[in-house]
């Protein structure tokens, strides 16, 4: 079977924004206008294609991120096969809790639209997504939405891109009118004004530009224009001696200077009131990357460990980046993974090279939402799933089995929130323990633990509305009923100064006994940079098959800290010394030993708890700011600047978790219900001492 759409004409994108922003409505008119759905699913009324969970549809947020793929023949073109794009698109969560199906859809797209709400502009999680895109380096193009409802602004709204995000969006679009007066868009490129006709906006009405925004549109098309020559120099001096240059030109210098990041395009409309998606899919288009633009992916070889690179091409070795892994009621687990390279056929073998092991590809699936349609063959630039893969999780890489390359995983966030979980009945046990084992298989930011003293099964999560959110599905996919704690912060541990401690592991019985003995130092590291183990062993003192054995012990100590029984992060452990006996050592004694070693050393190491510390932003009314500052100040609230929105008030602050349980209730109460806020994990911070003793003495009771 041969290639039916060439690669350039393929555009990976995912839709990103603020949770509300109106992203998964514009992805449902993206679906209506590429012919992909025959009546639009208003997410208002439970009927987004997108969601298709059921919490998704009650709540009228996105929880998961749900692929498609559809097609787009350009406005400027005839309607013509021949003319069309291939999209796959994923529309991503807006909400905090579920970043991680933000990072990983983001890891393996080329390319990213941005909803903004016209009225509130950049809000915390616009900010958060951003930088997400910018940690990937995914070229981008923003969508100014929701320019219908009272109190828009497209120029604010682009003000606060400029002030918050980049100096380097510029605006190649401007709206007619605004609020109830949106009547259609006007191209500054093109200097032509349209408008959206037909029941759904589908037919596009070239106009003349209105005389009263005619001397406007040719001041914003100066500004457009000098930005984008001037990323072209012989295009600059062109237009600084000849006072323009084609449509066709500065498209094609606009194409470049986004796929490298140095510009990001604005576009504007309302998605609710069909108004402007066509021409955003237009510039998915005119100027977002095919793989094809981009450089050739790096991975490491992981015989050698040498840098590799795969080209794009479907005469390249096969590569693979498995990014998703969702449990379907009807056929099982579905891995999703997009192609960098190579081809696939169904009934073939791949390399995990990440787990070193063999993977079938039974059957592959184009995916439309919850919706599939099996295909036999796969090439360079496809997204798809397969079924039945036995050992492939998120960040997993799959290749070509003859010449394996190990592409770069995707990390993740910590969980900063824990509740304990029982269940109802001896039955429900059994169903849990399955059900936590493949929600936790679906999602790298949920992890389930068991409180050794206590037995009772802990989750973890990323907020609150993640952890409910699991419970629900349990109930509902798995049939389990269970009972739910208070959550709970999720506590580290860490250490403050240089140690060093000696642990010896001695037992003599009948027989051959046990002997580990070890010298282990433990250094602090910065906030954030984790655990690294260092083999300081000179002259085979202790022997070398020895050393991963003392690793383990001192990562298991790390897992229970010395402080409060938290988890231990940030520190380097080092083994410098030790001795062996010649029959009696193990691995089993110098596990052990290292172990001790390391709670030994930490103990002495001035030990220390750490919180997770939120970024908040909180938007009041104007009337009730004074009483909500101080509600935040009593709560270790940290004011790090406010700012005014049409007689709002927008707060932003670092706090605690551990002081905002609750605070939802208490913003109502405090605000008549007006007050709104988004909270996301910002850093890890050390307790204060009197809070400290509280939790220490909480957890020992």
């Amino acid at each position: 079977m041969a290639r039916q759409y060439p690669i350039e004409k393929y555009r990976n994108i995912g839709i990103i924004a603020h949770i509300d922003a109106g992203k998964t409505t514009t992805t449902e008119r993206v679906l209506f206008y590429t012919g992909i759905s025959h009546k639009i699913g208003e997410v208002h009324e439970g009927q987004a294609v997108m969601d298709w969970m059921e919490q998704e549809r009650e709540r009228g947020i996105t929880i998961t991120s749900a692929a498609t793929t559809c097609f787009w023949v350009p406005t400027w073109l005839p309607k013509d096969k021949g003319n069309e794009y291939r999209f796959n698109i994923i529309d991503t969560p807006g909400h905090i809790d579920f970043t991680v199906e933000v990072q990983r859809s983001l890891r393996v797209l080329d390319g990213a639209m941005v909803v903004f709400d016209g009225v509130a502009g950049v809000e915390s999680q616009s900010e958060t997504v951003w930088r997400q895109a910018d940690k990937f380096a995914v070229p981008r193009i923003c969508f100014i939405n929701k320019l219908d409802r009272m109190g828009a602004s497209f120029e604010r709204s682009l003000e606060s891109i400029w002030k918050r995000l980049t100096t380097n969006a510029i605006a190649i679009q401007l709206p007619i009118g605004e609020e109830e007066n949106l009547e259609g868009i006007i191209d500054l490129l093109a200097m032509k004004a349209y408008e959206f006709e037909g029941d759904f906006g589908q037919q596009i009405v070239e106009k003349e530009i209105p005389a009263e925004l005619l001397e406007k549109a040719k001041a914003w098309r100066e500004k457009a224009v000098e930005r984008i020559v001037a990323e072209d120099e012989q295009l600059m001096e062109r237009y600084l001696q000849e006072g323009d240059v084609s449509l066709e030109e500065l498209k094609a210098v606009l194409r470049k200077a986004v796929i490298t990041s140095k510009l990001v395009p604005v576009f504007c409309g309302s998605a609710l009131k069909n108004k402007g998606v066509q021409f955003v899919l237009d510039g998915v288009v005119d100027y977002l990357p095919s793989p094809a633009d981009l450089q050739p992916i790096e991975g490491i070889d992981p015989k050698t460990e040498k840098v590799v690179t795969r080209a794009h091409t479907d005469k390249e070795l096969f590569s693979a980046l498995a990014f998703k892994v969702a449990t379907d009621p009807y056929v099982g687990t579905l891995t999703y993974f997009r192609v960098y390279s190579g081809m696939l056929s169904k009934g073939s073998y791949v390399l995990n090279a990440t787990t070193g092991e063999r993977e079938r590809i039974s059957r592959i699936l184009r995916m439309h939402a919850a919706e599939r349609e099996e295909v036999d063959e796969l090439f360079a630039g496809d997204i798809a799933a397969t079924i039945g893969l036995k050992n492939t999780s998120t960040g997993h890489t799959l290749c070509a089995e003859s010449v394996p390359v190990l592409l770069e995983q995707i990390s993740f966030p910590e969980p900063v929130i824990s509740i304990r979980i029982e269940p109802n009945t001896k039955q429900d046990q059994e169903k849990m323990g399955f059900a936590l084992k493949r929600l936790s298989d679906e999602d790298p930011t949920f992890r389930v633990s068991s409180d050794i003293e206590t037995g009772e099964t802990i989750i973890s999560g990323m907020g609150e509305l993640h952890l409910e959110i699991i419970v629900d599905r349990m109930k509902r996919e798995f049939g389990v009923e269970a009972q739910v704690g208070r959550p709970q912060v999720a506590y580290k541990e860490t250490i403050k100064q240089e140690a060093e401690a000696e642990a010896k592991y001695v037992r003599q019985t009948g027989g051959r006994g046990q002997y580990g003995h070890v010298k282990v130092r433990v250094t602090p590291k910065s906030r954030g940079e984790g655990f690294v183990f260092k083999n300081d062993i000179k002259g085979g003192v202790i022997p070398r098959e020895y050393i991963p054995a003392v690793e383990k012990g001192i990562k298991e100590a790390m897992a229970k800290g010395v402080v409060a029984g938290y988890s231990m992060v940030d520190m380097e452990a080092t083994l410098f010394d030790g001795s062996y006996h010649e029959v009696d050592s193990s691995e089993m004694a110098f596990k052990i030993a290292g172990s001790m070693g390391l709670q030994e050393a930490s103990k002495k190491a001035s030990p220390i708890l750490l919180e997770p510390i939120m970024r908040l932003e909180v938007t009041v009314p104007a009337d009730f700011f004074g009483e909500v500052i101080g509600d935040l100040s009593s709560r270790r609230g940290q004011i790090q600047e406010t700012e005014d929105l049409l007689g709002m008030k927008i707060i932003r602050v670092h706090v605690p978790l551990a002081e905002m349980f609750g605070y939802a209730t208490n913003l109502r109460s405090l605000t008549e219900g007006r007050g709104t806020f988004t909270m996301e994990f910002d850093r890890y911070e050390e307790v204060p001492q009197n809070i400290s003793q509280e939790v220490i003495a909480g957890k020992s009771k």
